[in-house]
């Protein structure tokens, strides 16, 4: 454990005390010399977008499109690569591809970004939430088995904060239930789980690059896949593919439908110079976060990020859980120490997806409730107890993607944990003043 200068542990910042982080942590910066040339050399060639909605060659895309997609099949190790123009875009796209259609049951996380979760209603499919597990906070492959019903067709598996799902298993329910498994893979570049990477264990694997991933290209997007049917059809549904069935003589045109998901040149030369550099972004992530691992080490009622045997974790959340119950402080408490002591964090992250308005009210395309009224299944029934108590009382994070931290900086963030836990019968005293207000 970090040893502490003992000025630093006399008062609480939230106290009157002195800040332990004296200067909020630099953004982090990806960008560099090579994406710049990039980006010049692509201005310079006049091709901003390769990309034609109609037959031929063009249909898929420009030179740096086509380099981007093969160079990521290369480095995942996926048979196939499809850009698009964002990971929403391409969840959308999966979804389509694996051929959900009005009615249809996609299950799906509550705790994840609202596009994995609303993805499956353009489709007019339904989706339907089951609970996570309390130590990687991804889908609980027993949770997914008791949600299959004869109208289920997908199961979106997240790979939250960087860490696996139970993917192995969940492809076995997958497979033994005749479903597809997508995996959301936008926080988990390089994760793995038995040597797989994530992205190429379920039928497709859903990529960001947003400005805050791991490596990104501004937005943007790449979906995997080994099967070359759903390659297609992930091609075609990215790029008006109603004009393109018949050259490519498909029998089955179902949700293969006029979009534009298409990536630019501009975004495909970027992706290329930051892929090249994967692993120095994804391991400076990994040391920063283990650096604070190994701070609250042993410290009573807190928990570390728990990686399972056999699985890597890129950490795009370092995610702590708080036990309430035994230090006998609020984690709100506790947030408003750390805040004070200069560690930028998140508390609870998002609220369970169930409680947003288009849910609770059975409302999002058009009248009369559709795609809801296909299905009796309601959320205001839904039991996810893991997640409401992760949301409500446990998680507690921090985001190494966001920070341009060295092994110093991260060693302070961690003793900035340190001190407030140290402090608690202060805080407590401080949390029944501040009761009586």
């Amino acid at each position: 454990m970090p040893s502490i200068p003992e000025p630093s542990m006399e008062t609480l910042a939230l106290l009157g005390g002195v800040p332990l982080v004296k200067e909020p942590p630099a953004p982090y910066r990806s960008m560099g010399v090579a994406e710049r040339d990039a980006v010049l050399k692509v201005m310079d060639s006049d091709c901003i977008s390769g990309f034609y909605g109609s037959p031929g060659d063009k249909f898929l895309g420009g030179k740096m499109v086509r380099e981007f997609e093969d160079a990521w099949c290369e480095r995942i190790g996926s048979k196939f690569a499809v850009s698009v123009n964002s990971a929403t875009s391409g969840l959308i796209a999966a979804v389509g591809a694996a051929g959900a259609g009005p009615g249809d049951e996609v299950i799906v996380p509550p705790y994840t970004m609202s596009a994995t979760v609303v993805a499956p209603l353009f489709y007019g499919a339904i989706p339907v939430f089951a609970d996570i597990e309390e130590e990687t906070f991804c889908l609980d492959p027993a949770a997914v088995q008791k949600a299959i019903t004869p109208r289920t067709k997908i199961i979106i598996a997240v790979n939250l904060f960087g860490h696996p799902a139970q993917l192995a298993a969940l492809r076995k329910i997958a497979d033994d239930a005749g479903l597809i498994l997508i995996e959301d893979s936008a926080q988990a570049p390089l994760g793995s789980e038995g040597g797989r990477k994530c992205g190429t264990v379920g039928h497709m694997g859903v990529f960001s690059l947003n400005y805050h991933k791991h490596i990104h290209t501004g937005e943007g997007g790449i979906v995997t896949t080994d099967n070359p049917e759903l390659a297609k059809r992930l091609q075609l549904i990215r790029n008006h593919g109603e004009n393109v069935v018949e050259s490519w003589n498909m029998d089955d045109i179902t949700n293969l439908v006029g979009l534009n998901f298409r990536m630019s040149e501009i975004s495909a030369a970027i992706g290329i110079e930051q892929l090249k550099n994967i692993d120095v972004h994804v391991t400076r992530r990994e040391d920063i976060a283990n650096k604070l691992s190994d701070a609250v080490s042993g410290l009573k009622g807190l928990t570390a990020p728990v990686v399972r045997t056999g699985c890597r974790h890129n950490y795009y959340c370092w995610t702590m859980r708080y036990d309430e119950d035994l230090l006998g402080v609020k984690r709100s408490t506790f947030s408003q120490a750390l805040t004070a002591e200069g560690f930028p964090h998140g508390a609870g992250y998002v609220r369970p997806l169930y409680r947003l308005p288009l849910f609770q009210q059975r409302k999002a395309i058009g009248g009369d409730g559709w795609p809801f009224s296909l299905g009796d299944y309601r959320y205001d029934d839904v039991a996810c107890p893991v997640t409401e108590r992760m949301y409500n009382k446990e998680v507690i994070l921090f985001e190494p993607c966001v920070f341009d931290l060295d092994a110093e900086g991260a060693e302070v963030m961690g003793d900035a944990i340190i001190k407030v836990h140290r402090n608690l019968a202060a805080l407590r005293e401080w949390e029944k003043i501040q009761s009586h207000d």
